[in-house]
């Protein structure tokens, strides 16, 4: 193969990536606190011994927008949204992790836990307790928990310290390389859930421009295959 076919290869690599992160995009749009994704494209540049490098592409960094999704309002007394930068920090096997998605509930230990079992931490790392005999209970915007007027804890709403350094864990959990620290902007809303950001429209239109992309690659690569195949009859006819 020549180096026009492993340049188109590359090309073709990255973009069946970016299909699975469209497609990805798209499964997620009615997830709530999903955060849409993009793939960004770089050159890679070869040397070749004795001759001009060769520049290929790559796909492999992936870009997560953290733009504010639309709040939906549940009237769940367990159901938290973020308002501006910030996220609710949650305890997994693997460490902490932060997230959007707010729709909680207590478990039979009183620990307010996500759908997946996860419990919420405050911004100090403790699992935020609601007890199990509270009729009324009521969240400021700050996080601060009141159970019959009485308060008794504060949900953690932290920040990323390098937002560029986050990486996905699961659907709607990420890691904080760089750690967080408290949020002082970001507002808690009771009975509100955040949607998902990704747009389905565009991503549908990306969907398309990808496809089509492929498409004329892969009819570029048929043709350089004619084309040697053809140059390897016409040598072999004339031996």
């Amino acid at each position: 193969m020549d180096n026009s076919g492993y340049i188109t290869l590359t090309r073709q690599s990255g973009l069946m990536r970016e299909m699975q992160v469209v497609a990805n995009n798209i499964a997620n749009a009615a997830t709530a606190g999903f955060r849409q994704e993009g793939v960004i494209f770089s050159e890679y540049v070869v040397g070749i011994q004795g001759g001009a490098s060769l520049s290929m592409a790559q796909g492999n960094v992936r870009n997560t927008s953290f733009e504010q999704g639309n709040l939906t309002q549940t009237g769940a007394t367990f159901d938290f949204a973020i308002e501006g930068d910030g996220f609710f920090l949650i305890e997994t096997p693997d460490g902490e992790r932060l997230t959007r998605a707010g729709s909680f509930t207590p478990n039979g230990e009183g620990d307010l836990v996500t759908p997946d079992g996860l419990r919420v931490l405050d911004a100090g790392g403790a699992p935020v307790f609601v007890p199990p005999d509270v009729r009324s209970l009521a969240v400021a915007p700050d996080g601060t928990i009141s159970a019959d007027g009485a308060f008794i804890g504060q949900i953690g709403l932290v920040t990323p310290t390098n937002p560029t350094s986050m990486t996905r864990q699961t659907g709607v959990l990420f890691s904080a390389e760089d750690g967080y620290e408290a949020s002082e902007t970001a507002r808690m809303m009771q009975g509100f859930i955040e949607a998902s950001n990704v747009d389905p429209i565009g991503q549908l239109a990306r969907m398309i421009e990808i496809q089509r992309a492929y498409e004329m690659g892969q009819s570029f690569l048929d043709s350089e295959d004619e084309r040697v195949r053809r140059a390897m009859d016409a040598m072999m006819k004339s031996n």
